[in-house]
């Protein structure tokens, strides 16, 4: 090695990002999804507490805000989610739809690393089918037994926590050893034992904080991308043509909350101010890092991209290596923030490549690469190789849930005197000098720009909706100042997490996608709930373009004439129209039980008609209920049908923005059935037009059931050929 070459150790800096979306129904307060209690049990416990038998290694860990909010809501709230509450049920006593829930939900884990090496799992997999369809598990379920049913419940428990703890824990390695037939005390017991590993997992990164192995930094609390909440014209900055929403959004008010707010959360959970902080998703921009200047942030971390950006250089040749390992490895100072930038490729393996290999061999690969750093390096300054990912995602991909590359791992930096784990604090304390940057390139740790979430008419259409919910929240506090209205501020700020946005467009997808879209729009549904006012339609309508339509259960398949008496004459009077199951259409997202089982809908050359079915029956309706059949498109109108008899019903039209009454509809029946015609040219409408429609039952100003829930029925009107073609 020549004398130019490093002598001294290299600085190795492990952050490990831990997050979540925040999942919680702001409705009904239960989490829509398990994944903070499942990670919890998997991932956030044994990631810090395998350190302590490796006293050498030294790591960051950044807990987003909004996480640990999430974790002590289950320790101290005893906050559900729906996936507890179906395990917590007796197999003895589940319902059809929990059955065909547990079939659907039960099977998300990794099938090589977390279904197959339990036998038991495995075959109830094989049984339930790889490939399914919903309509599939409503039969499937007749197949299983109770005692079925019991084992998946304590088999996708016990799967989610970490194999540490299954070793360790004698009970946990019983039910490892017992392998099916397990008992209702045995899953009761298994949710405790979650409950206790939860509880253990804030002490346990106190602790090691305190001790100086491990330093604990944060991200604005909800996860926003903050430069796009700044002004989201920022994402011009790397995309100079990037396709906008309609509104400008932009309000650095919250992004200095979302800091300030993180910064409080954490003094309150680890009594010290934090030192540092990971923007979510490495989102970085020049107004950004002056507001975690004015905040207190001594230190942030971004990507190597931003790098190679902020300093117009190329950082890397054509093959991948490293050109320029002295300003890859340095840190820097923008603003008065110190900086440093994760090595973007040997983050990469550990999050998507090592899990194919040996453990061993990944980690003596990974300790090579790092040497070879270290060799390259000048020695006449410290230098730090910043290797920076989700501390939760990757290990499920791992054998073991990556506890042997881990083991091999911290050994071998261990015994290795040219390298030396460290915090991101301690390395910076040790090099004290910083390169100054002159300018800083707005963008993400994702090809160092924000399109993942602006751009796409997806993201678009929801960054509208936040801005459109946001000025009419702020325009509310300004007319009512002595409202309190927390709540509601809450709920907005959820809603400029990155997570939803992360779903919406091409880039990325998920089964659960539609769970998202929902929690997204309830969250700015809150908003207007709080401030008293009616919710906006379109936020009943999915932002996921394929979920906006309703699709029947029978399609219509000819022209109808149905008397409108309000009472079933003849079966076949409705036959060619068609009808949607509600409670097959309503999605998770329905609050309550609904009061209507069915809506039939069809037409002729010049009618549209709507049939209402109860569940019950109309008298079972609160007193002064009102049915509207509402139509979006093409133009905006809505028959009121009060629910007494005897009523009148009314035709009303919008413009402007104000519903104006236009004229009675008499053809209306209500009886055991409600029953309505409306005049294609009441409504303005023509052939081949698309109608989008939907039912809304409310009273005076509560709304407490719309159907289908979430997005409309959708009915093209006919051609004079209809009857015809339909026919042939």
């Amino acid at each position: 090695m020549s004398s130019s070459m490093s002598s001294s150790p290299l600085s190795v800096a492990f952050l490990w990002h831990m997050h979540q979306p925040y999942y919680r129904d702001p409705f009904t307060g239960i989490y829509r999804l398990p994944w903070v209690r499942l990670h919890g049990t998997k991932d956030y416990l044994d990631m810090v507490a395998v350190l302590e038998e490796f006293p050498d290694i030294k790591q960051t860990f950044n807990l987003v805000p909004s996480l640990l909010e999430q974790i002590i809501d289950y320790t101290d709230n005893g906050a559900q989610d729906a996936f507890l509450e179906v395990t917590l049920k007796k197999a003895s006593e589940l319902t059809d739809d929990e059955r065909v829930f547990l079939l659907e939900k039960f099977f998300l884990a990794n099938w090589d690393t977390m279904v197959r090496p339990f036998p038991r799992y495995y075959e109830l997999l094989l049984k339930r089918g790889l490939r399914f369809s919903r309509t599939d598990l409503r039969r499937t379920i007749r197949y299983f037994t109770d005692s079925d049913f019991l084992d998946l419940q304590v088999l996708f428990n016990l799967t989610w926590m970490d194999p540490i703890f299954r070793t360790q824990d004698p009970f946990l390695g019983q039910l490892v050893a017992k392998g099916k037939k397990f008992t209702e005390d045995e899953k009761r017991l298994l949710v405790e034992k979650q409950f206790s590993l939860l509880r253990a997992i804030i002490p346990k990164y106190r602790e090691l904080s305190q001790r100086g192995q491990i330093e604990i930094s944060t991200t604005p609390f909800y996860h926003p991308i903050l430069p796009l909440l700044w002004d989201t014209n920022t994402a011009r900055d790397p995309v100079p043509d990037a396709h906008l929403p309609k509104r400008r959004f932009a309000h650095p008010e919250d992004a200095r909350k979302q800091i300030q707010m993180a910064m409080e959360y954490y003094e309150a959970q680890f009594r010290s101010r934090p030192r540092g902080m990971w923007p979510s998703e490495g989102s970085v921009s020049e107004d950004v890092v002056r507001a975690f200047h004015e905040a207190g942030i001594q230190w942030i971390a971004t990507d190597e991209d931003i790098l190679a950006r902020s300093l117009r250089e190329g950082l890397r040749g054509s093959s991948g290596n490293v050109l320029k390992p002295d300003l890859l490895y340095s840190a820097y100072e923008y603003s008065g923030v110190s900086m440093i930038f994760r090595d973007h490729k040997i983050s990469d393996l550990l999050g998507f490549v090592y899990s194919g290999w040996d453990p061993k061999s990944a980690a003596e690969d990974l300790i090579n690469r790092l040497l070879q750093i270290q060799s390259s390096l000048p020695q006449n300054e410290p230098h730090v190789v910043p290797i920076i990912l989700d501390g939760e995602n990757a290990w499920e991909y791992y054998r073991n849930d990556g506890n042997d590359f881990f083991r091999y791992l911290y050994e071998g930096l261990s015994k290795n005197e040219r390298l030396k784990t460290t915090t991101v604090s301690e390395f910076l304390e040790m090099q004290g000098r910083r390169r100054k940057l002159e300018h800083l390139a707005a963008g993400s740790w994702i090809y160092a720009n924000f399109n993942v979430w602006i751009g796409h008419e997806e993201d678009n259409t929801s960054w509208d909706y936040l801005t459109e919910t946001r000025e009419a929240l702020e325009v509310f506090q300004r007319a009512h100042p002595e409202q309190e209205l927390d709540s509601a501020w809450k709920s907005l700020y959820v809603a400029e997490g990155s997570d939803w946005n992360w779903w919406y467009g091409d880039e990325h997808s998920t089964e659960l996608g539609e769970e998202f879209d929902e929690l997204y729009r309830l969250n700015l549904m809150k908003v207007y709930k709080e401030m008293g006012k009616d919710v906006p339609q379109h936020l009943y309508v999915p932002v996921l373009r394929e979920d906006r339509t309703v699709a029947p259960a029978i399609e219509i398949r000819g022209f109808i004439h149905p008397r409108i008496d309000g009472i079933m004459t003849s079966y076949f009077e409705w036959y060619q129209g068609a009808h949607i199951e509600v409670g097959k259409s309503g999605g998770s997202m329905h609050m309550t039980e609904g009061l209507i089982s069915r809506i039939y809908y069809g037409f002729n050359q010049d009618t549209l008609f709507i049939r209402v079915d109860p569940k019950e029956s109309f008298d079972v309706f609160p007193e002064g209920s009102v049915l509207s059949v509402e139509i979006s498109r093409p133009f905006p109108f809505r028959v009121d049908i009060p629910l007494s008899k005897g009523a009148t019903a009314k035709l009303f039209g919008r413009s402007d923005g104000e519903w104006s009454d236009i004229r009675e509809i008499t053809d209306v029946a209500l009886d055991e059935i409600l029953e309505c015609a409306i005049p294609f040219r009441d409504i303005k409408a023509k052939e081949r037009d698309e109608l989008n429609i939907f039912i809304m039952v409310r009273r005076e100003d509560e709304q407490f059931e719309r159907c289908p829930w979430r997005g409309y029925i959708t009915v093209t009107l006919p051609t004079p050929d209809f009857e015809a073609m339909m026919w042939h």
